[in-house]
């Protein structure tokens, strides 16, 4: 869309939109697919990264550095990823518009996870990194492209329901990779890589991805730019949505990149024992998550109302991680995941399908998904360095304003939701 609401010329059916209900074999395939890219790589975001670094520059100089090696991989998640989508939807090779990045993405993720686990310096792990979250969102790219490519509306909302669950989930295998393979810092890397590649192969033999048959006509730089926009003035509904899932993935992302060193400094604990506490961590979370999602799904469709869900979710999810500022022990800690699994799992049950009610142009909705995607990967990018500076006011080790901040972040997130007209 353009500023005036002008919609972007698009090429007429070349690919035809999906009819018929999708198998249950592919859309297994496509949770095992989204499960195998996320956890590549989650587990270095939740622990092996940190680790990495952590070894080379020492504990005092951790937290400045893992930000600024995370912000140079956000600046790589920021553009690959709608940069990827856009090629993705103009490849005309035999082999269809979305497989060719599916594996290359997959591959070359696996690759950049190797090197990093290898170099010697920062120099590198801030180079290796940058390229695995470049091709880890051209693989994420093609995927949900598929989604929209295979999925048929009617069916769209339960299998992307099924993705967030595979996200989310990813985090519990993630935590448990790393207390596995605490031994060996190379494995920590690889294995998330190799099980990427393995998880997403089922879903590459599987998916009908068809050929398009006309190359796409060529467009200006701007009509690509304006393919990622719309007029929070034409459809504020949808902006104050956008709004508010940036605001809560970054609260969630503010403490979940810093989780392990907030463990060893405020509770006190060994890298060892931090990973074996995030492992049980998450496994309550994710349990409480899955329950609690489940439930609000169901209760919001019986009672037709999203906004109170929503909003009570992230004031829910405040809550948790003002609760962590207070734990003080592993028993307090646990108890403050049971929250933030609750707030959390209520919001992925409910959010989407607000967002779906209030996302605009049916014949755009890929595209509009893409932009309503931003939403995520912006946050998830900021939210190390935005991390880092915060711990590092007052004295270098600042966890009580990060968890403070997160808190105010995930209320602010839940308010921008009362503007919302078209969705009770």
């Amino acid at each position: 869309m353009t500023t005036t609401g002008e919609a972007v010329p698009v090429v007429e059916a070349v690919v035809s939109p999906p009819t018929g209900k999708a198998s249950p074999k592919l859309v297994g395939t496509m949770a095992l697919a989204q499960f195998g890219l996320s956890i590549a790589l989650i587990t270095p975001v939740t622990a092996s990264l940190t680790i990495k670094v952590q070894s080379i520059v020492g504990k005092d100089d951790v937290v400045a550095t893992f930000g600024a090696v995370s912000s140079i991989g956000a600046i790589a998640a920021l553009l690959a990823n709608p940069v990827f989508g856009r090629i993705s939807d103009r490849t005309t090779g035999r082999f269809g518009r979305r497989r060719p990045w599916l594996l290359l993405g997959v591959v070359g993720l696996a690759v950049s996870l190797t090197i990093l686990a290898l170099v010697p310096n920062v120099i590198g792990i801030a180079l290796a990194w940058f390229t695995a979250q470049a091709c880890a969102n051209a693989a994420q790219a093609a995927l949900l492209a598929s989604v929209a490519d295979q999925i048929p509306k009617a069916q769209r909302g339960r299998v992307s329901g099924l993705i967030g669950l595979m996200q989310q989930g990813s985090k519990l295998g993630a935590a448990y990779v790393a207390q596995w393979l605490i031994g060996s810092l190379v494995l920590m890397f690889v294995v998330p890589a190799l099980a990427g590649i393995l998880l997403l192969v089922p879903f590459l033999l599987l998916l009908p991805d068809k050929q398009l048959t006309e190359r796409p006509p060529r467009e200006g730089f701007r009509a690509v730019l304006k393919t990622f926009w719309l007029s929070p003035r034409q459809y504020p509904d949808f902006a104050w949505a956008w709004g508010s899932r940036f605001l809560i993935t970054m609260s969630l992302y503010l403490f979940m990149t810093y989780r392990l060193l907030y463990m060893e400094y405020e509770l006190g604990l060994s890298v060892e024992r931090a990973v074996a506490v995030l492992a049980t961590a998450v496994t309550v979370y994710t349990i409480t998550l899955a329950l609690a999602g489940q439930a609000a799904g169901w209760l919001s469709d019986k009672v037709g109302r999203r906004k109170p869900f929503v909003i009570g979710s992230a004031l829910i999810f405040g809550i948790g991680m003002a609760m962590l500022v207070q734990a003080g022990s592993v028993t307090g800690f646990y108890v403050a995941e049971v929250v933030l699994g609750l707030g959390f799992g209520i919001y992925i049950g409910v959010d989407l399908a607000l967002v779906m009610d209030v996302l605009p142009g049916i014949n755009d909705s890929a595209k509009n998904l893409g932009v309503l995607n931003m939403a995520q990967v912006i946050p998830q990018s900021l939210a190390p360095a935005v991390g880092a500076v915060l711990v590092g006011i007052g004295g270098g080790h600042n966890y009580d304003l990060l968890l403070g901040t997160a808190a105010a972040v995930a209320v602010v997130g839940a308010v921008m939701i009362f503007p919302i007209k078209k969705v009770r």
